[in-house]
């Protein structure tokens, strides 16, 4: 049985267990999801509760590998058929909305906020951040070790290549690469 046919035919069993996970403090959650490591159906059925028991949104048939660390759930919107690959890292805190049928591969970084450095009397680290949301539309691919930064909007059916760093919007049905990422061929 492939992953949309299992999420399909244990829908409602899947929504009821997420309703539970969801009356456990947020804290719990995230720690439980952070620690729910291996490739297994269990595991990934596991992850995917505690998703959608804390984030904003999270659509059906989302597939989270294991060592996806997530940060700011409250802010983070998910589609249907997503999938997030090993060792991503995504923070949420301005917001990041994925469209339907994404694909983020492994090694990927999401940043929805940047540092600000306005007041000189304290060390950067400790000015506040400035939220900025990241929206990538429905039918994208990322690409293994892609960073995408603050304030940026993927199109839809694009593909960021391998290694990008998407510093600004990215068109619909195109492919971008390189440092920074760069329009290099219209799909």
């Amino acid at each position: 049985m492939n992953g949309r046919a299992f999420f399909e035919k244990f829908d409602g069993l899947i929504r009821f267990w997420a309703k539970m996970v969801s009356l456990l403090p947020g804290r719990l959650v995230a720690w439980k999801f952070h620690r729910c490591n291996g490739r297994g159906g269990v595991a990934v059925l596991r992850r995917y509760m505690f998703l959608k028991a804390s984030a904003k949104k999270v659509g059906k048939n989302v597939c989270v590998m294991d060592h996806v660390y997530l940060h700011h759930w409250k802010n983070l919107e998910v589609g249907d058929n997503v999938s997030i690959h090993e060792q991503c890292n995504i923070n949420a805190y301005g917001g990041v909305r994925i469209g339907d049928n994404v694909s983020i591969a492994h090694g990927t970084s999401i940043v929805s906020f940047n540092h600000t450095w306005a007041d000189e009397n304290v060390p950067i680290k400790y000015n506040p951040s400035e939220p900025l949301p990241v929206v990538i539309g429905n039918d994208v691919w990322v690409g293994c070790g892609v960073r995408i930064l603050g304030g940026v909007t993927i199109g839809d059916r694009s593909v960021i290549a391998a290694g990008a760093v998407v510093t600004r919007d990215c068109e619909p049905n195109a492919v971008y690469a390189g440092v920074p990422a760069r329009l290099v061929k219209r799909i």
